[in-house]
């Protein structure tokens, strides 16, 4: 018996770099999902050779609310045209100071600005720095989905235990799973389907290999067959656009050079797990 795992590529249309290593590792089965920023200039040119490899692997909108420029005008929060940095908007959501009319209409250009490329809807809806779990921007997400019949949406909440157990990143993966809740409770009263189990959180400055780390966000202990466990991982091929708009650079190297590798697919084989869409999970809540 093997144990099914979505495994979801970050950031696709950030840069042609990132474009190409995601599509090349969904065309080798080492990808089953990936999630779109289609307020970047990458994404209309990017669609087209990814919709030749749909079938493959789940396309997903990476609703995006930092660091790039907004879609429309968003005079309350992009006042400059620049969507400000994550802990300007966390603040903000925090404190009440997002206006839901902005981040509902932002959400639909991205949304837009996704089916036209692609012609047809997302599979599912996440967030760019998880910002899609946020107080305002998560009702915006739930009322989206409301319209998007069998989408899902990318619980990033974990118990402490799973992220004390991995060792990998606490405080920062204790965060993100922590703001997670709110999200989670929402998915849940209004029947989306969702992920239950998340990992793939880790400092990216860090100097341990991607090698080592992988195995860790693969262990699933306890696993039952309603289980629906996804993992996060951000590979690209380093260019000038990546360099231009993001500091992650090198991480995105070696992630894509060890999955595309055959040490991958030894550790499938070694952990009993099989890469699968989100469909190809028992029992998906309705």
């Amino acid at each position: 018996m093997t144990i099914p795992i979505l495994l979801c590529a970050d950031d696709y249309g950030l840069a042609p770099g990132v474009n190409a290593a995601i599509r090349e590792l969904i065309a080798l089965d080492r990808l089953t999902a990936t999630s779109v920023m289609s307020l970047c200039p990458f994404w209309a040119p990017g669609a087209a050779p990814l919709r030749e490899l749909a079938g493959k692997a789940d396309v997903g909108l990476h609703f995006t609310l930092t660091d790039q420029p907004p879609l429309g005008p968003m005079p309350r929060l992009a006042r400059d045209g620049r969507l400000p940095p994550l802990g300007r908007l966390m603040a903000l959501a925090y404190g009440g100071r997002l206006d839901a009319a902005e981040i509902h209409d932002e959400l639909a250009r991205q949304l837009d600005a996704f089916a036209k490329a692609w012609g047809g809807p997302p599979a599912y809806i996440d967030g760019h720095q998880h910002i899609h779990q946020l107080p305002t921007v998560r009702e915006a997400v739930a009322d989206a989905l409301a319209a998007l019949p069998g989408a899902y949406v990318r619980l990033c909440s974990e118990p402490a235990a799973a992220v004390l157990r991995r060792g990998v990143a606490v405080p920062k993966a204790l965060l993100i799973g922590g703001l997670g809740g709110g999200l989670a409770r929402l998915a849940r009263e209004r029947g989306i389907p969702a992920n239950n189990r998340f990992s793939g959180v880790y400092d990216f400055a860090t100097a341990t290999p991607f090698a080592e780390l992988l195995p860790r966000f693969l262990d699933t202990p306890g696993h039952r067959p309603d289980d629906r466990p996804l993992v996060m991982v951000h590979p690209g091929i380093p260019d000038e656009d990546l360099r231009r708009v993001d500091s992650l650079v090198e991480p995105r190297r070696a992630e894509h050079a060890y999955l595309k590798g055959p040490a991958f697919a030894d550790l499938l084989d070694q952990c009993g797990l099989r890469l699968v869409r989100f469909a190809g999970f028992a029992n998906i809540p309705t």
